[in-house]
């Protein structure tokens, strides 16, 4: 019976991989498996990893005919897992020795749904760590009580899939998979969703992701169109709150934290490539226009200056029919 099964998406990080493959072997017990998914890389990527299905013990190798993305890389992984737990890994990141055994004791002591973990940020040589927003730790607790207030930085914001582990039946559920297809931001409607839908989870101090920054490769780096997929992640945590049935409660979180995003991106937006930073202006002033208008007035009303003022000039640039992009 296997007891854990880690979902490690791959695409083109051939410099990175073999640490990843290490780490997983400091990790590697007889009822773990390890899903190696490469998302059709073109680089040595593949070569590395069909060799590490021969040599790391529980691993299974599988290779997308055309790249995908993320989110459904990580799909691909869920629907290939057998464990009674599910976790994911990035193919650039890396683990401390031992660090799945003991999340896996620890979910097993407290039995909910799911349970999120503390990681280390790392950018070059420098080292931070980065904390769950939510105090309680190593007690059980309802979701969706975590998800407000809504002007503090709440466990809906710290949405990284791989800092934590999941239990089998929220894939029962269909509450694991993530929207497929998207390419950046696809964990933010699937933490909306486990907090909203799932029945219990917990928050632990434990430590031992290495989360890589900076990489050249990532999609956070890169100024393409497909950085834009935020818009359309953010567009579905609005529809689905609001068929909640405390939309009313939660909905002003959702709006504001989209307007944050919004702002961040109009922020860097030196970062884009020129046709691309023209279809943000375009696309973002779309998005304030389909938002509710009163939380959105909300929250602009509750944003510092410079952020609401950056997006007030947009919403009336777009309520005026002047040129948005310009």
């Amino acid at each position: 019976m296997v007891k854990l099964s880690v979902i490690v998406p791959f695409y083109n990080v051939q410099q990175y991989v073999p640490d990843t493959l290490r780490s997983l072997r400091a990790n590697a017990r007889e009822d773990f498996e390890f899903i190696l998914v490469d998302d059709c890389s073109t680089d040595g990527t593949p070569e590395i990893l069909a060799r590490a299905e021969r040599e790391l013990p529980g691993a299974v190798h599988v290779r997308h005919e055309k790249n995908g993305g993320l989110a459904t890389a990580r799909n691909t992984g869920i629907d290939r897992a057998r464990g009674t737990y599910l976790t994911f890994l990035d193919g650039d990141d890396w683990l401390a020795p031992g660090y799945y055994p003991r999340l896996v004791a620890t979910m097993d002591e407290l039995g909910c749904d799911f349970l999120r973990t503390d990681h280390v940020q790392c950018t070059a040589r420098a080292r931070t760590v980065h904390r769950v927003p939510h105090g309680r730790r190593n007690v059980v607790l309802r979701p969706r009580d975590a998800i407000l207030p809504t002007h503090r930085t709440t466990s809906v914001d710290y949405a990284y899939a791989w800092a934590g582990v999941y239990h089998r039946r929220l894939v029962d559920r269909g509450l694991l998979h993530f929207t497929d297809g998207l390419r950046t931001a696809e964990d933010r409607p699937w933490i909306w969703k486990l907090h909203r839908e799932a029945e219990s989870f917990a928050v632990t101090s434990l430590l031992g992701v290495f989360y890589r920054r900076g990489v050249a490769s990532s999609l956070t780096q890169i100024g393409d169109a497909r950085q834009l997929d935020f818009i359309r992640a953010f567009d579905q945590v609005i529809e689905d709150t609001a068929q909640d049935a405390e939309a009313a409660a939660l909905l002003p979180k959702a709006v504001r934290t989209y307007c944050a995003i919004i702002s961040h991106h109009l922020g860097s937006i030196e970062r884009f490539e020129a046709p691309v930073a023209r279809k943000l202006k375009v696309m973002s002033a779309a998005a304030l226009r389909r938002m509710p208008q009163d939380l959105l007035d909300d929250a602009l009303a509750s944003m510092d200056a410079e952020r609401a003022t950056r997006l007030r000039r947009l919403r009336r640039r777009s309520a005026s029919g002047a040129e948005v992009a310009a």
